[in-house]
């Protein structure tokens, strides 16, 4: 993922894009495993934020949910009572929710300290069962990124499974990928370079620094989460699996993810790598670029399915096929697509 974080960030505005792209490639052919430029300064130490905890197993995180109600021990997240949340979430009116996943509900809260928070109540009979529950407290208590949702806290009390996040006031990128009423205005290029180079950010931490590596197998637009100035999280862990490590190039995992965003390749052998999050973000680059969904059930059977589009319409017009990208862009830079540099 460390080319694809240089690579965004370079990327300035839309009449330049091709020759980045040139540029890009030249880079990536002169440097295939790290383009970096060699010095003999030694690198950095990685940030505070950036060094990952001391492994972990979702055992110890059962051992601590049954014997550290305190929220001490391994677990750095807060453990809230289900009454506490409740109380938060003005016992999680209508008025606090905030949407609806597979794998339950979502409430805005504020807790006695006077923070706001995201608390996300699990479905009981939903998809995302206890062992999800507890991974997803694992990962986000032992690795943090800046691009990565920080978790304020859990609640396992009788039957009840909830998650505390801190509150993310703009919402997902799905939530930004249409024009939903004629006074919301699309994301700008920009905007949406800066969210692909954080997205791409968090993957980078999550494969190449995390120890062991994670592979967090649910990356798509509703859990990149956005703070107020458009600074993207990944979000939703409950999936994550860690990676493979010493001779092993993949592990085998029961196929689960979300339709449209997983690789073909994991689909149809269940081999899980970090390839396959790379595929996912590229899926999220093309919702980026071309400001439509991933799945589109609105459209015609050829254009439903956003990756599908894309390759039959570069098959039929080859790599200049400017079309694909949304309108919003010729708007914002006053140019028609074909006046674009060759």
């Amino acid at each position: 993922m460390g080319f694809w974080v240089h690579y965004f960030q370079d990327m300035g505005c839309f009449p330049c894009f091709r020759f980045q792209l040139k540029k890009a490639a030249k880079r990536a052919n002169s440097s295939r495993i790290e383009p970096s430029v060699t010095s003999n300064k030694q690198p950095d130490p990685p940030s505070q934020s950036e060094k990952p905890k001391p492994k972990a197993s979702v055992e110890t995180i059962e051992k601590n949910d049954a014997t550290h109600k305190d929220g001490s021990g391994n677990i750095e997240a807060l453990s809230f009572t289900f009454r506490e949340l409740a109380t938060a979430t003005k016992n999680f009116r209508q008025q606090c929710f905030l949407g609806q996943g597979g794998f339950g509900r979502v409430y805005k809260g504020k807790l006695e300290n006077g923070q706001l928070v995201a608390v996300k109540q699990l479905d009981r009979n939903g998809s995302q069962g206890n062992k999800e529950f507890l991974v997803e407290v694992l990962m986000l208590s032992l690795l943090h990124h800046e691009n990565l949702v920080n978790l304020v806290g859990y609640c396992s009390d009788g039957d009840q499974r909830l998650l505390v996040y801190e509150y993310m006031p703009l919402g997902s990128l799905e939530d930004h990928l249409l024009v939903i009423s004629p006074k919301q205005r699309p994301l700008s290029w920009y905007t949406r370079m800066k969210i692909a180079t954080g997205a791409a950010k968090g993957l980078e931490y999550l494969h190449d620094k995390a120890n062991p590596p994670v592979i967090y197998r649910d990356l798509k637009s509703s859990n990149i989460l956005l703070d107020e100035e458009f600074n993207p999280k990944l979000s939703d862990f409950g999936l994550a699996k860690l990676g493979p490590v010493g001779d092993m190039e993949h592990v085998s995992s029961r196929v689960m993810g979300t339709y449209g965003y997983c690789a073909p390749e994991y689909l149809r052998t269940g081999h899980l790598t970090a390839k396959s999050d790379v595929y996912s973000f590229g899926v999220v680059l093309l919702e980026l670029i071309t400001g439509r969904r991933v799945i589109d059930t609105t459209r015609s059977n050829e254009e439903q399915n956003l990756v599908t589009w894309v390759g039959a319409s570069f098959t039929m017009f080859g790599t200049a096929c400017l079309s694909l990208v949304g309108r919003w862009l010729e708007f914002e830079f006053g140019t028609t697509f074909s006046q674009c540099p060759k």
